[in-house]
């Protein structure tokens, strides 16, 4: 299973009751934070939430609204005695602003170490998550991410003992392994189901709909996406300044046929974004307005 809790759904600045860009995501007891605005480290501490099994920090990019909490975020880490390496990924140019930002935070008892990533990209995190990201359309650098837990084929023992594999073999083949024995070769598929669909958190946001989208997220458990503006009379400002209407965000949640919606990252002239929501339902009805720190656990959707 995988935990999800939203901190901000902020955009630009805070206001008094909406904190900046930031989502946590748990697997294994191993935590990935994507996004890390100014206040994060406050918005946090509501949650009862570990600081210490932090182990990656995403960046979709570098706009100071999507990364200026993170000297507080390192802090806390120290205070909560981590030792173990932090990982800092986001576009071209992370290294330089955590350099930057490191500089008031310089003595910390674990390393930081960095990766900077350019065009579609897939790599393993801490507890088993996968975290893919998509190039996307901003004025600056900017990725999609989607962090998903694969979910292995199902063990058939009578099938093994059918074929008189010892025991001995069995976790071997389980993870995938072909082995050797009495002089054969037993491959994975003799004694697995077919593939079992994993646990999917997308994470969209500061961009416009992109043709690459709808696939990228297809199937999604939850799509975590911005809507910028609610009136459609702002389209233009955001084509102008990369954003996604909340509308077009259901949009793409409806054409990618995700389980559910949280719309965030909103406008802070967007004083009220419930008043938005039958709009948007009527497009996509599993949305919601960005629960902010509701702890949603997401589970295998078949046996």
């Amino acid at each position: 299973m995988v935990d999800v809790c939203l901190l901000g759904t902020g955009g630009m600045m805070p206001l008094p009751d909406r904190w900046l860009s930031a989502l946590l995501v748990r697997c294994e007891g191993h935590v990935v934070l994507l996004d890390c605005g100014e206040g994060t480290q406050i918005s946090w501490r509501y949650t009862g939430w570990s600081f210490r099994d932090l182990d990656a920090i995403v960046f979709t990019h570098l706009h100071a609204d999507h990364v200026a909490g993170l000297p507080g975020i390192l802090y806390a880490l120290a205070f909560a005695d981590r030792q173990e390496p932090v990982r800092i990924i986001g576009p071209v140019g992370t290294a330089q602003v955590v350099a930057a930002l490191r500089s008031i935070v310089p003595t910390l008892p674990f390393p930081v170490e960095t990766l900077e990533l350019s065009g579609t990209n897939e790599l393993e995190l801490p507890g088993g998550l996968l975290l893919r990201a998509l190039p996307v359309t901003h004025r600056i650098p900017c990725f999609a991410y989607t962090l998903h837990r694969p979910r292995g084929r199902r063990f058939d023992p009578q099938r093994a003992q059918a074929l008189g594999i010892p025991m001995t073999l069995w976790h071997r083949l389980q993870r995938g392994e072909t082995v050797e024995f009495a002089g054969q070769l037993l491959t994975p598929d003799l004694v697995l189901g077919p593939p079992r669909r994993g646990i999917t958190v997308a994470f969209v946001t500061d961009t416009r709909p992109t043709p690459e989208l709808p696939g990228f997220v297809a199937g999604a458990d939850l799509l975590v996406c911005e809507g910028m503006y609610g009136d459609t009379a702002l389209l233009p400002r955001a084509i102008e300044r990369g954003h996604m209407l909340m509308q077009e965000a259901a949009e793409l949640a409806r054409a990618a046929s995700v389980e559910r919606l949280w719309l965030t990252h909103f406008s802070p002239s967007l004083t009220d974004p419930e008043a938005w929501l039958p709009a948007i339902r009527a497009i996509f009805p599993a949305s919601e307005i960005g629960p902010v720190h509701r702890t949603v656990t997401l589970r295998y959707r078949d046996a």
